[in-house]
């Protein structure tokens, strides 16, 4: 059974999300594309929200958001009580987000990383586990009551 990735993007992330699909699906993904599917201009939460809430519905799924500055899509789905969304622009960012904060969502800043970097990003993210330990403490302090 192929592991699903649920994504989505606004206008500025199209291409990026493009590729990101591309390589994923090569990879042995199976990709859920939330959209945008143009570069036509659009407002983030519409795509943001859809992909926040199938990774809160599903314990341990991954997702991807994208848009020109990554934050309004990061700050979208982490609206989502379940969700943990890292902003991330470089490896080590996306590795830290995964290994040290338990995040379930990558955003990317379209606007200001190469698709190559974006690529890295992405299989840093998804092939990097918990470490639990000290910050699993830390990660359950996050949630508000």
């Amino acid at each position: 059974m192929k592991k699903v990735i649920p994504i989505g993007a606004d206008h500025a992330g199209f291409e990026l999300k493009a590729a990101v699909i591309q390589h994923l699906e090569a990879a042995g993904y199976e990709m859920k594309d939330f959209g945008c599917y143009s570069e036509e201009s659009i407002d983030y939460p519409d795509f943001g929200h859809p992909v926040a809430s199938m990774v809160e519905e599903n314990q341990g799924m991954l997702g991807i958001l994208i848009c020109g500055s990554g934050n309004g899509i990061n700050m979208t789905a982490n609206k989502h009580q379940g969700v943990r969304s890292a902003l991330c622009w470089k490896k080590e960012l996306a590795e830290l987000a995964r290994l040290h904060n338990n995040a379930n969502i990558i955003a990317l800043p379209a606007r200001f990383i190469s698709e190559a970097e974006g690529l890295e990003m992405v299989d840093a993210f998804l092939s990097t586990d918990f470490e639990g330990g000290r910050h699993e403490r830390r990660v359950d302090k996050i949630a508000c009551a």
